[in-house]
């Protein structure tokens, strides 16, 4: 029993980096994956159900908890991802009808900040319902080479495949998703 003991030390996780990223940071995928891009595009299919489920029944002191100090409200975050998905749903679309495009970078903290983020959530769970409908159905009309395109980011310098795209937001879908269960605690 020690022996185990002192293998299996328990790992001391820094409890504010979980709070920030509760499913981990993300990782751009090294290989190309066609069983995790199937989860990807179902993830991004059905991100807006979970999220209605979650949100179902929080009370406005809930949406107006922070999931972690100096973190965004619940209700912030549901705003955030509303911006951050139309941002999203441009940019595939760029990719898809122009030439590696340079996309527009904005600057997510100041957007939190705007009079539209103290919003009833219903205004952004209406456009992410429906950007999520339009996103998904280019998604289930993509050719594979079409996962190729992409697009730069002036900030990083980074050519992002559509591919990288869909695991990133993905990512970001099931990432924003722990934040705002953790304000219904």
């Amino acid at each position: 029993m020690n022996f185990i003991r002192t293998i299996l030390k328990p790992i001391k996780i820094n409890a504010m980096e979980h709070l920030k990223y509760p499913i981990g940071r993300f990782s751009f995928p090294e290989t190309l994956d066609a069983d995790q891009w199937k989860v990807w595009k179902e993830t991004i299919s059905t991100f807006h159900d979970h999220l209605e489920d979650v949100v179902s029944g929080m009370t406005q002191e809930q949406l107006d908890t922070t999931y972690r100090p100096e973190g965004w409200t619940a209700r912030q975050v549901i705003h955030h991802i509303a911006d951050s998905h139309s941002h999203a749903l441009i940019r595939f679309k760029w990719a898809l009808t122009e030439d590696k495009p340079m996309i527009k970078p904005y600057l997510e903290a100041k957007y939190a900040m705007l009079p539209d983020y103290s919003l009833p959530i219903d205004a952004a769970m209406w456009m992410l319902k429906g950007l999520h409908v339009k996103w998904s159905h280019i998604m289930q009309h993509m050719i594979d080479t079409d996962w190729e395109k992409g697009y730069f980011h002036p900030e990083t310098g980074k050519f992002f495949s559509l591919y990288d795209a869909a695991a990133l937001y993905s990512w970001h879908c099931r990432h924003h998703l722990e934040h705002v269960k953790l304000c219904k605690i």
